[in-house]
């Protein structure tokens, strides 16, 4: 599972991304989304570079697709491959996952599951 996949790359969008994390949140847990949240916000921002942003784009494009290395809907171990990817990408491009973009993911996880969504203080 290459992290700069072009494949992965072309099936990410905003779009995708957003119904799947909003359809998903309980499935795939706060642990997952957390981690999809920095990559997504990673990305956004316009000081991370090109490289990094295909890394990321890579690890959220296989985020997005339904059918993977272990289908999303198996029951509890569907996102575990979700999380292996992000985490790679995560420690590939942790240095532009900064506190910004940590508050960014918490705000929106604080939305999605209340107050119970603290997040963690480290990139991977």
């Amino acid at each position: 599972m290459p992290i700069a996949n072009p494949t992965y790359e072309k099936a990410y969008s905003d779009q995708r991304f957003w119904r799947k994390a909003t359809r998903h949140a309980s499935a795939a847990g706060r642990q997952a989304l957390e981690k999809a949240l920095w990559l997504y916000y990673a990305v956004q921002n316009p000081g991370t570079p090109k490289w990094a942003r295909r890394v990321i784009y890579g690890a959220l494009g296989y985020f997005v697709l339904p059918l993977d290395a272990i289908p999303d809907l198996a029951p509890l171990v569907g996102y575990t491959d979700d999380l292996g990817v992000m985490t790679a990408a995560l420690a590939t491009v942790a240095f532009y996952i900064n506190d910004d973009v940590k508050h960014q993911a918490s705000a929106k996880l604080h939305d999605w599951f209340g107050a119970s969504a603290s997040t963690t203080t480290r990139a991977g």
